[in-house]
């Protein structure tokens, strides 16, 4: 098995290491409600695709806490 005859120095590493990193998602605005979704995709706030009702998605409600 091949072995390095030197250490590689850290900026050499890290010229490598450089795309490896996390991108972003691709978020765009919403047509209908204005929020942030992914792009090509149903918004899951509205339901709506391409100024159509694609599916129905129901407001939930919030919780009341109770009183001590």
């Amino acid at each position: 098995m091949a072995h390095p005859k030197r250490k590689h120095s850290s900026a050499r590493r890290g010229k490598r290491k450089n795309h490896q990193k996390l991108s972003s998602p691709l978020l765009v605005e919403c047509k209908q409600c204005r929020r942030p979704k992914p792009a090509h995709m149903v918004c899951p706030f509205c339901g709506y695709y391409a100024n159509k009702e694609v599916i129905k998605v129901e407001k939930k409600e919030k919780k009341k806490k109770k009183g001590r």
